[in-house]
């Protein structure tokens, strides 16, 4: 707790003299809110006539909202901010929060699309674009709580806009960029992007190279209750990973405009990475673990639009990840002497056909279809040690698998507006799903409404509802080792997707405070939870299907100034889960929790000649649950330095974040016989970015894939 208190302190103490800058302020007009210029308030006018000595700086709306979106202006949101690539950038939209690595919307899954294009990448091969692309790229973003089928993506959605058209034709801009990062180990980043446009054929490039090392600890203590004699057995494992990784990422897009919304474009993502990791474990049990892997992955998308309305596409992904792994572990009499040959390859294709229509008195149509096929080629193959004497019937069964999955999906929808005050999105789709196990047919109605009651005040009521597809790993019936042996990773064949139905009531003042308050009930809720086996010494980490899981929530983001040195924004979130599960092994379990966060971003302009901004971000996450765990509370306090200079192409930024080493949270399980705590490492960083744009890369203005499911 003296650790969250500093952190606090940390972050708070810039927004001590707000309410005297602001009354300040206001005193001497020298800033107008972002409602009067809405509204066209006459003020704005009279100063520029009366007192053409008075600096006048006005204040855009960040945001704005259409039929079931709210469309964000995040390159000036982020203009101070020290964010260089559009995964950082998008964790400064109003909601958005980084949980485990994922992006989260209001405390919800959400989907990130580039340029309206949902793609077959996984989850985290698109985060890895994400993180490749430069913030520059970022034209605006669209935010939409429950998508409509149109835009082939169910629940929470963002799309990101990029810049193609860079000013004149015969036109080429770029950045390079290198950074590096420091924690336990060293990491470094290079990375050269590239513009260009003519007058009907544009294309932008990208290589992004990322290596080097890293070391994190695991301290698990554990009591592992037997049922066949009631004993106990003590677990104490301190187990120690090291790994050295090389990732290039490469991006090519083109395209050609045959006229006035009517274009082809072609897009290209690619990625190939080579990682070695040891692991050594000493306590009750000792183990040595190596591992060796390797992925490639290739994704092809062409698109066509019309003119007239009509869209058409195909996408193609092919991807491939082989690992080799070698175990030699002692816990008592138990052990494990092995060497493993595991592989996944994926081969999915993706068509889709879509037409829109503007009919009269604000009415639109639209309908369409999607479909997309995948088969997944997965083995595990085990080797004993013969020299050892451990045969192979003590080793899982080998597995070789060849799975298909196919989705057809059928939608139509339409929208309205009546007047320029209320606007509504509604759509139908309907879908089957069919694997070797489910073949099934689901149907998602989603409703979006738009009231706009007075300039610079925003009101969205959503519903709707949402399935999400297990990963492909998980659904193999494949055994792995976690760590030194003690823990095991078993797929689960018969995991069922999750169906989500939500609401939420979004309102916008000012055109930049927002409050939001959501319910989401998800059935067959899935997740991966510990389990001491009571028949033997072994802790099973599996997918499993919850009864359901159930949020209700209530979210402000209120960002405020000091005058022209400090710009800041809070960020709070109060919510309420349960999570039931009535056959979690032997087990049944109806818990529930009330979960607080709060994020605070300050940015300080200590010098506008020379260009230098101090930012303080901090952020604190009180206790949760998933399954039997308990997470508890833990928080992040961050420093970033920016210098900007060369007239705006040049930018050199240093950080240290995790300053108090607090941002790992460590679960732990305290449920009738099952106690486990797991304790993770977590390190402050320090490191060193430097950005050349060139080209009138920034000032010139012109107008990516999920792989969640990969392994």
């Amino acid at each position: 707790m003296k650790r969250h208190a500093w952190l606090w302190m940390g972050c708070l103490f810039g927004a001590l003299p707000l309410p005297a800058q602001e009354n300040v302020k206001e005193e001497h007009v020298e800033t107008l809110s972002a409602d009067s210029l809405i509204t066209g308030d006459a003020r704005m006018d009279s100063l520029y006539r009366n007192l053409p000595e008075v600096l006048v700086v006005g204040e855009r709306p960040v945001v704005k909202a259409s039929a079931g979106k709210l469309e964000y202006d995040l390159p000036r949101m982020i203009r101070d901010r020290p964010v260089d690539n559009v995964f950082e950038a998008l964790k400064e939209l109003p909601g958005v929060v980084e949980q485990d690595g994922a992006l989260t919307l209001g405390m919800q899954g959400v989907t990130v699309v580039l340029d309206g294009k949902v793609t077959n990448m996984s989850t985290q091969q698109l985060y890895a674009l994400l993180k490749s692309l430069p913030a520059d790229r970022i034209e605006r973003v669209e935010v939409m709580y429950n998508a409509p089928a149109r835009y082939q993506v169910r629940g929470a959605m963002i799309n990101v806009r990029l810049r193609h058209r860079i000013g004149d034709p015969g036109v080429v801009q770029g950045e390079l960029y290198g950074k590096y990062n420091q924690d336990h180990e060293a990491s470094f980043e290079e990375r050269a992007s590239l513009l260009y446009n003519g007058n009907k054929f544009s294309a932008d490039f990208l290589y992004v190279h990322t290596h080097g090392d890293s070391f994190n600890t695991t301290d698990k203590e554990a009591r592992h209750w037997q049922q066949a004699d009631g004993s106990t057995h003590l677990v104490d494992n301190y187990e120690e990973m090291r790994g050295r990784s090389h990732t290039h990422t490469f991006r090519l897009g083109t395209d050609y405009h045959l006229a006035e919304n009517y274009s082809l474009s072609f897009v290209y993502n690619g990625s190939y990475m080579t990682g070695h990791n040891t692991q050594h474990t000493t306590g009750t049990q000792t183990a040595d673990s190596r591992t060796d892997q390797t992925s490639w992955l290739h994704n092809g998308r062409f698109d066509y639009q019309t003119p007239f309305g009509l869209k058409a596409g195909a996408e193609f992904t092919w991807y491939n990840a082989p690992d080799k792994q070698w175990l030699d572990s002692r816990m008592g009499e138990q052990c494990l002497d092995f060497y493993t040959e595991a592989g996944q390859r994926i081969n999915a294709w993706k068509f889709y056909l879509s037409q829109e229509h503007s009919l009269k008195n604000g009415w639109g149509l639209n309908y369409g279809t999607v479909y997309t096929t995948s088969i997944d080629h997965s083995y595990q193959m085990y080797y004993g040690n013969e020299e050892r004497e451990i045969e192979r019937e003590e080793l899982p069964d080998d597995v070789r698998s060849r799975r298909r999955e196919q989705t057809l999906n059928l939608y139509a929808g339409f929208s309205k507006s009546f007047g320029k005050k209320l606007m509504t999105d509604f759509s139908l789709a309907v879908e089957r799903y069919k694997t070797p196990v489910w073949d099934e047919w689901d149907v998602y109605p989603v409703l979006n409404l738009t009231y706009l009651p007075a300039d610079g005040h925003i009101f969205q009521l959503n519903f709707s509802s949402d399935k999400s597809y297990p990963g492909y790993w998980a659904v193999q019936d494949v055994v792995s080792y976690l760590g030194g042996g003690y823990s095991e990773i078993q797929g689960n064949p018969f995991l069922k997707p999750e169906i989500d139905y939500s609401a939420s009531l979004t309102y916008i003042l000012k055109s930049k405070y927002v409050f939001r308050a959501w319910f989401n009930h998800t059935k067959d809720r899935a997740l991966q939870t510990l389990y001491q086996s009571p028949d033997e010494l072994l802790e099973l980490y599996r997918y499993l299907n919850f009864d359901f899981e159930q949020q209700a929530g209530l979210q402000a983001s209120v960002p405020f100034k000091a005058g022209s040195w400090l710009n800041s924004r809070l960020t709070l979130i109060g919510m309420w889960m349960r999570q039931k599960d009535s056959d979690f092994y032997d087990l049944p379990f109806d818990r529930h929790r009330l979960l607080g966060i709060a994020v605070l971003n300050n940015t300080f302009t200590l010098s506008r000649k020379p260009d230098l901004r101090l930012t303080v971000d901090g952020r604190l996450q009180g206790r949760a649950i998933q399954g039997i765990y308990d997470i508890p509370s833990c928080g992040d306090l961050s420093a970033t330095l920016r210098y900007t200079f060369l007239g705006g192409n040049a930018l050199l930024t240093a950080w240290c974040r995790d300053i108090l080493e607090t941002s790992m949270p460590c679960p732990q399980i305290r449920y009738e016989h099952q106690w486990v705590t797991n304790e993770y490492s977590s390190f402050r960083s320090v490191g060193l970015s430097f950005a050349w744009k060139f080209g009138g890369y920034k000032e010139k203005k012109r107008e990516a894939v999920d792989t969640s499911r990969f392994k």
